[in-house]
């Protein structure tokens, strides 16, 4: 008989005897962090048998937040291959600087220019090398084309008033810089002085910041009217930084090139523009650059980033159409769906609203969940979804949790997060097995979060 059914069998056993149920170990969990108003969704699986562990609710449909990336991402694999890459065409149409967006989400992200294999150099110092050694001095017109994707580039269910989070930020066929900028202010001479990362003129700030000479700074950025106007608000007492998501990236792109472009003595005679380019022979191409999928899903899993997640929805509706040239949230979802059918997950139960999770329509089960999971395990992209999600103790958005032995290292996964709503999917890689589980919680509290913690080590352990 196999260790893990013997495991299992084992614990019925004792708790049979000792007359704890796994309801009641499950009841004590949610008495102990003050849980007994929160609605949670819980299904544990063997990884290889599929046989099931534990399941409370394993069929309500929930907002799964964050976790949402999960089914995004697998599905991603699953239409689009674990040797897919983004591209970013670089090129000369006659005396026109041409920059095709392939809806690279990744394209002069800071944190993937900070991995150990990539170049020093940034992305706008690329594209001037590469101009200077083909002896370009001179462009016209910088021209822009983001018709990988359609133009929506808010989702129409995100909150209004979150659109300048970096977690809400706009979706383009060209995409720079996570389509953030980061302003830092500083407390210099008595004055409050605000610096953006990348500098540009493309964004205005407004400082109507107030210094503070006790208490901690409190500063944000909010919109208005004005696209890519920002009123830097609130209290400073030495300094803050914080990212705020821009408008029209194609154009902050643009821009910023355009200033890099003339500093480094290549004039620009005419105007940035965004339009389709139609692809012939008559554009040279001077350098493509390439994202691999996995530097993305890692994005997305990781680090939550939910432009990736984002990107790859309209990447799967893009690369898979006919007679359409524009990625868009709708289509992709719908084959997002399509790929929920076929791993025979009950119709009817999940509502697939935008690629992120950040949209309160999401609807997803635990059970929809642990199938995603179960398929991702088991396939041949196992080895690329696995090393995209965070890894307790050491890794993402779980790096802060399950430092201890034997949980370090051996629960990996994907949280999420909106207001009231908490979730936990992933793997408990024992040794014994590996086990798939899935948590889902709505009307949640402050300690919404260490119960779920609790739950997957106590999943680990085999006493669920």
């Amino acid at each position: 008989m196999p260790i893990k059914i013997k495991k299992i069998l084992f614990l019925c056993f004792f708790c049979l005897v000792c007359g704890f149920s796994p309801a009641d170990m499950l009841g004590n969990l949610l008495s102990k962090h003050k849980q007994t108003r929160t609605v949670f969704s819980i299904l544990a699986v063997d990884a290889r048998s599929g046989k099931t562990i534990y399941q409370r609710n394993p069929n309500k449909p929930m907002i799964p937040a964050s976790n949402m990336k999960l089914i995004t991402s697998s599905a991603a694999l699953h239409y689009l291959g674990a040797g897919y890459s983004f591209e970013t065409k670089i090129g000369l149409l006659g005396k026109d600087l041409v920059i095709v967006g392939g809806g690279d989400p990744l394209l002069g992200d800071p944190k993937r220019d900070s991995y150990p294999c990539q170049a020093s150099n940034t992305l706008m110092d690329k594209i001037i090398e590469i101009l200077q050694k083909a002896g370009v001095s001179t462009v016209k017109n910088i021209v822009v084309d983001t018709s990988f994707f359609d133009n929506n580039r808010v989702h129409p269910s995100w909150p209004r008033e979150q659109l300048n989070q970096w977690y809400a930020c706009e979706v383009s066929g060209l995409n720079f810089y996570d389509n953030c900028v980061h302003i830092k202010a500083v407390r210099k001479a008595n004055r409050a002085v605000l610096n953006m990362t990348p500098a540009n003129d493309y964004i205005h700030l407004v400082n109507q910041l107030r210094l503070i000479s006790k208490g901690s700074s409190a500063v944000g950025a909010y919109r208005n009217s004005t696209p890519n106007k920002l009123l830097v608000k609130g209290k400073l007492n030495q300094q803050a930084g914080f990212d705020v998501a821009i408008e029209k990236p194609a154009g902050f792109f643009a821009s910023i090139l355009n200033d890099k472009l003339k500093a480094s003595g290549i004039s620009v005679r005419g105007q940035l523009l965004q339009k389709y380019v139609k692809q012939n022979n008559d554009i040279h191409y001077l350098v493509i650059f390439k994202t691999p999928i996995a530097d993305v899903l890692r994005r997305a899993n990781t680090d939550s980033l939910g432009l990736a997640a984002e990107s790859l929805v309209k990447t799967i509706s893009a690369e898979n159409t006919q007679g359409r040239i524009n990625g868009e949230w709708e289509h992709g979802l719908k084959l997002v769906s399509r790929y929920l059918d076929s791993l025979k997950v009950p119709k009817g139960l999940c509502v697939l609203d935008d690629g992120s999770g950040l949209s309160r329509n999401n609807r997803l089960t635990t059970t929809a969940l642990v199938a995603v999971l179960s398929d991702m395990y088991k396939s041949e992209n196992a080895e690329v979804f696995t090393a995209s999600l965070a890894v307790g103790g050491q890794s993402g958005t779980i790096k802060k949790y399950f430092h201890k032995s034997p949980y370090k290292g051996n629960i990996i996964g994907k949280t999420g997060y909106i207001s009231g709503v908490r979730s936990f999917s992933g793997i408990c890689k024992t040794p014994e097995g590996d086990i798939i589980f899935s948590i889902l919680t709505e009307k949640g509290n402050g300690y919404t979060r260490r119960c779920i913690n609790d739950i997957a080590q106590t999943i680990y352990n085999g006493k669920l």
